[in-house]
């Protein structure tokens, strides 16, 4: 409609675009949605405002750049169609992002965080990173994939400061130093090593140890926290067994390199069962993974019925003790703690607070009773399901000044959570999905009908 032409495609694959007239029996169709879009933009931009009023001819380069400028604006959504699959749509698709999509120049510098700064303190204490060489670094890796050959790439984009290879930078999340190795610029059919990547480009590195998406790579003299991403929770499992004795070890490392890809897969041992169950975001996210672990790693498997993934919680406030005592010759293990545990706020996870003093639970051992009722979060009292926003203080306790130990306490903290989530009340949680449905008005009422047997709220 900007160029008013069409676009055709000389062959199935898609790859010879043909570019032509519109033909008279679209003519007038065009000229209508021409006039539309013209419409659209002059509510926006007095010169194309005035040049449709005038009723002269706007070149296209114009309407591009009012186009350009109103989508950075976020006062109009550019919309395209195509087929990915049959490989149409694509080079026009391609053109639109680099006319009208922002530059980093476009855009307001990111803002960052010091490391220990709350989110909400983030516009006091905020530290604008502009895309510009010189500046600090400040790195966002957005995704990490296992490469067969190559080993895992951990794909980055730089928003300030460069990347150089062979450089050192620093992970303020984790609190690591990563060595930067082989720098790739990346393209869809080959990789290019390169020196450097610098403010604005988007690159992939080779060899870092520690850091996986979502993180933020800086520099050890200003280290910085980018606004990491998000991920939902997993909602769906599977238990996954391989097939043969030689997939055995395949599988489990199979399984931990797909996971250090995808945040929102997850893979966990069963306790009770001794399965290996693998979550993910729904029945296909699942087939695709345990798909790709036959390709690219070879190793093939059985995927039993898919479960809901539920959680457990508790319905009112308890309180309840803990002791792990065991003697035997020489030292022998004392813990014993006593906990308060309520419900705390849905999607808030475990919070964990102390309100006994040193005399009765020495401090350096509230961090074991906090991993203590971490582990048996893990598995609830009603069907084994993970348990979830808990608040849990630790009131009473008492320790032996040469029988207690760490692990005493772990265990301690593992027997009195157990027994809270007994006394609890606990109840089974379901994951809730919101959904949008577009669909025709003939279709309304049977779309209705099932969401209702579902139990949706529409």
């Amino acid at each position: 409609l900007i160029h008013m032409r069409t676009i055709m495609y000389a062959d199935e694959l898609g790859s010879q675009v043909v570019y032509g007239d519109i033909p008279e029996e679209l003519a007038f169709d065009a000229a209508l949605y021409r006039d539309r879009l013209l419409e659209a933009l002059s509510e926006l931009d007095d010169n194309i405002a005035e040049m449709y009023l005038e009723d002269v001819p706007i070149p296209p380069e114009r309407l591009l750049a009012a186009l350009r400028r109103a989508t950075i604006n976020v006062q109009l959504f550019p919309v395209l169609c195509g087929s990915s699959l049959h490989n149409k749509g694509v080079q026009p698709l391609l053109d639109a992002i680099i006319d009208y999509l922002p530059s980093p120049l476009d855009l307001p510098p990111m803002i960052a965080l010091r490391p220990g700064t709350d989110e909400s303190e983030a516009e006091a204490e905020g530290i604008e990173c502009p895309p510009r060489n010189d500046a600090h670094l400040a790195a966002l890796i957005f995704k990490i994939q296992t490469d067969p050959y190559m080993g895992r790439l951990a794909y980055f984009r730089v928003y300030s400061g460069v990347v150089r290879s062979g450089s050192r930078v620093y992970n303020a999340g984790k609190g690591k130093v990563e060595r930067i190795g082989t720098l790739v610029r990346m393209y869809a059919d080959r990789r290019e090593q390169v020196d450097e990547i610098a403010a604005g480009d988007i690159g992939a590195v080779l060899g870092l140890k520690f850091s996986y998406t979502g993180e933020t790579l800086s520099t050890h003299a200003r280290p910085l926290l980018l606004e990491s991403i998000t991920f939902p929770d997993p909602v769906i499992s599977v238990a996954i067994e391989p097939r043969t004795d030689a997939d055995q070890d395949k599988m489990s490392s199979a399984l931990q390199r797909l996971a250090e890809e995808d945040p929102t897969f997850q893979i966990r041992q069963d306790e009770n069962t001794g399965q290996t169950l693998i979550s993910g975001m729904g029945e296909l996210h699942l087939e695709v993974l345990v798909d790709r672990m036959l390709r690219e790693f070879k190793v093939g498997a059985n995927v039993g019925k898919p479960r809901v993934a539920y959680r457990e919680t508790i319905t009112k406030t308890v309180t309840a003790e803990g002791r792990f005592i065991r003697q035997s010759g020489g030292h022998g293990q004392y813990g014993h703690v006593q906990l308060e545990v309520k419900l705390g706020k849905r999607g808030e996870g475990l919070q964990f607070s102390s309100q006994v003093s040193g005399a009765d639970v020495p401090r350096n051992y509230h961090s074991a009773v906090e991993k203590g009722v971490r582990e048996a979060m893990e598995s609830g009292p009603i069907a084994g399901y993970p348990v979830v926003d808990l608040e849990v203080t630790l009131v009473g306790g008492s320790y032996h000044e040469v029988d207690s130990s760490a692990l005493a306490f772990e265990i301690a903290g593992s027997i009195a959570l157990k027994e809270a989530m007994q006394k609890g009340t606990p109840v089974l949680l379901e994951p809730v999905m919101k959904v949008e449905i577009v669909t025709p008005e003939s279709h309304l009422g049977e779309v209705l009908g099932d969401l209702n047997a579902r139990g949706a709220q529409v």
